[in-house]
């Protein structure tokens, strides 16, 4: 008996430590001694196993047991649920109801942290109301527990609700509510309230309970409250340098409120510092455009030997070049990762196929999507996403079934994702189809985002009245966007009425937002209604509104050159206007190309209309990517970058380059990929 005891101890600690190896020996030695049909030494196996990440041994061992109770099979769900493996969880949960073991507080919280983890609040609310028959709501963690799945799956209220139904708060219940608070978006300044009643209450916080409120007030800006916290931990004494999760959270915190130099500061005074620190500040400069210091931090890092680079910060910092569309420091990244255990990391390898994607690589993409040794739902939800903006619909078709095929649960992105994909190919039948499917899904209910994506749909195929009709009758109410959406519509097909109507909808729904304005500018633009488009111009003068100036960018021999909208900056400007006029003429010539002075303003004469089109940022970018080099029919693809929308008369002139250069030119703005070959656009002139 005092040998099982041993035994049992030995188990325990390196479940404690992580210590697989050891753990594997006690576990032979357990088996010489017979003590493996012993039921408590087995559920210390399977929690061993499952702590270290073993879960084939930890099965098993389960597997091979001759009886069972209530803490082997928590203990072998709380193993699936370490491994982020949320779906064998709850299956287990569920098999135990067709076991003779009956599940307690610890089984219902580990299958409630499962549907939080998923996101999926209508399984959630299935294992509470087991918890509710049951009595088990009561119970501390389950009360807790289901605090953290509401918060997690967007239910704020309904975490609230769970909040004041427990009976005896402890400091992670309240830990928990702030947390779920921190993380919802609007929500921010009720984490601080509820801080507030919690000290009355005389609860002390710990660092979780200060970590979360730094998050709030990071994700509300609010510099001046972050400020007030960091001078409290000061005061009470709180060893903050040496407390990584804290200064990890200050230093994000004064980076996302823009005081990037306060955070160096902090970070500098830090004698420890720990990976958590070092990302913050690392993507803060990248997130900022400081990429020549976010990069010198990372090569220090790197090579440093104390500090391993984690999957986090790969990810992060895949991800900044992925929206910058920075493609040789992407494949720089890559490269390191692979060299890297955390680059097996499936975040990381996530963010490589996005980084593809968003460079335009869709047949690296497809390589490294094809060669991943495994896939989430965030995998196969990236490439279609990938694949629907480079408008190559019937592929994003393809791995949506292959998805399913391979018992993949589709989530809210996901079907997103299939939806614009089917709305920028033109594929109405099958957008329809996944509506229906996502409408009829007993997991997921459709949001805005799903039903924009039908109205821009129905809209691109002039069935406006439909789209109409479809944002009147859906159960949610509609917001700027999908309003958006049907102007935008309207636009296109000249439904001027209708356009009319949407827009007064839109003005009264935000009467402070350029964009409105500037669309139904559009709208009356394009009928050919200049006095109606003067006086919207006329109020956006009153009001002093400022639409986000364009900018667009070009990659040359691995450096980037912006340009904005008009910009005169750049040292080749005056060469890069006369390579414009060249083609232009060439255009004309060959083509018969003219300006479509409808896309400038209308109470400015023709030649100054033309000239306010040629300084648009992404002719300025295309005039320096054929200034250096790029007439030359060398089969090189000439990528253009910008953030907003291409403008109608940029992109028929750049179908006119295609033709004329015999060149491909892919364009990235911000709805989507535009690849001009001989005269034509993937985009097939809609978008």
């Amino acid at each position: 008996m005092s040998e099982r005891l041993r035994l049992g101890k030995l188990l325990r600690k390196c479940s404690r430590n992580l210590l697989v190896d050891q753990g594997m020996q006690v576990h032979a030695a357990v088996v010489k001694t017979e003590a493996c049909f012993d039921m408590i030494m087995s559920n210390d196996l399977i929690d061993m196993y499952g702590k270290c990440c073993r879960m084939d041994y930890a099965c098993q061992v389960f597997d091979r047991m001759p009886e069972r109770n209530v803490v082997s099979w928590t203990a072998l769900m709380w193993g699936f649920l370490n491994q982020g493996n949320t779906e064998e969880t709850l299956r287990l949960l569920n098999l135990t109801s067709y076991s003779d073991v009956k599940p307690n507080e610890y089984t219902f919280s580990t299958g409630l942290k499962a549907c939080g983890l998923q996101g999926i609040p209508e399984i959630g609310m299935q294992v509470h109301s087991i918890c509710v028959k049951t009595g088990y709501e009561w119970f501390p963690a389950v009360g807790n527990a289901l605090v953290d799945m509401y918060a997690k799956c967007g239910r704020i209220s309904e975490a609230t609700l769970a909040f004041h139904r427990v009976p005896a708060k402890e400091l992670i219940t309240w830990n928990t509510i702030i947390a779920g608070y921190s993380s919802s978006e609007g929500s921010n300044d009720k984490s601080l309230l509820l801080f507030k009643k919690m000290q009355d209450q005389g609860e002390i916080p710990d660092q979780f309970t200060f970590t979360s409120l730094l998050k709030a007030c990071s994700g509300a800006g609010a510099i001046h409250e972050g400020t007030q916290i960091h001078a409290a931990l000061i005061v009470r004494g709180f060893p903050v340098l040496h407390q990584a999760v804290i200064v990890g959270a200050l230093i994000d915190l004064y980076v996302k409120c823009g005081y990037l130099l306060e955070a160096r500061k902090l970070f500098d005074h830090i004698e420890q510092k720990n990976v958590t620190s070092w990302t913050a500040l690392v993507l803060g400069y990248a997130q900022e455009g400081s990429l020549l210091e976010a990069m010198e931090l990372f090569r220090v890092l790197r090579d440093s030997s104390i500090q391993v680079v984690d999957g986090f910060l790969l990810s992060g910092l895949i991800g900044v070049f992925a929206d910058f569309a920075f493609v040789e420091q992407g494949k720089q990244m890559h490269a390191y990762a692979i060299k890297v255990p955390s680059g097996l990391h499936l975040s990381v390898m996530n963010s490589v196929v996005d980084m593809y994607l968003k460079c335009g690589l869709v047949e690296e993409a497809e390589q490294f999507f094809n060669e991943m040794p495994t896939r989430n739902v965030v995998s196969y939800s990236t490439m279609i996403t990938g694949y629907g903006k480079h408008g190559l619909g019937k592929e994003a078709i393809l791995i949506f079934n292959e998805m399913l095929v391979e018992n993949v649960r589709p989530d809210q992105v996901s079907y997103l994702a299939i939806l614009s994909a089917c709305s920028h190919s033109g594929l109405t039948d099958e957008c329809q189809h996944y509506f229906l499917r996502l409408c009829n899904d007993r997991w997921i209910k459709p949001k805005l985002e799903h039903y924009a994506c039908v109205v821009d749909l129905l809209g691109r195929a002039g069935r406006l009245k439909e789209a109409k009709n479809l944002i009147d009758n859906m159960p949610l109410k509609p917001d700027i966007g999908i309003w958006q959406t049907l102007l935008s519509s309207c636009k296109v097909h000249g439904y001027l009425e209708m356009g009319k109507e949407v827009g007064q909808i839109l003005l009264s729904l935000d009467s402070d937002n350029p964009v409105n304005y500037v669309l139904m500018s559009n709208l009356y633009a394009n009928a050919g209604c200049w006095k109606e488009c003067e006086k919207i111009r006329e109020v956006v003068k009153r009001k002093r509104l400022r639409k986000e100036a364009g900018q667009s960018w070009v990659e040359i021999d691995k450096e980037f050159h912006f340009f904005y909208g008009g910009d005169d900056a750049h040292p080749l400007t005056v060469k890069i206007h006369q390579l414009l006029k060249e083609m232009e003429k060439r255009l004309k010539v060959e083509l018969g190309y003219d300006f479509n002075v409808q896309f400038t303003l209308h109470d400015v004469e023709d030649e100054s209309k033309e000239e306010n089109l040629r300084v648009h940022s992404e002719r300025l970018a295309i005039g320096l990517a054929l200034l250096c080099g790029g007439t030359e029919e060398d089969g090189k693809v000439i990528r253009i970058f910008k953030n907003l929308r291409v403008c109608g008369d940029c992109h028929e002139f750049i179908k006119g380059l295609s033709k004329v250069l015999r060149k491909v030119f892919l364009v990235r703005d911000a709805s989507r990929f535009h690849k001009f070959e001989d005269g034509l656009c993937s985009c097939r002139n809609y978008w």
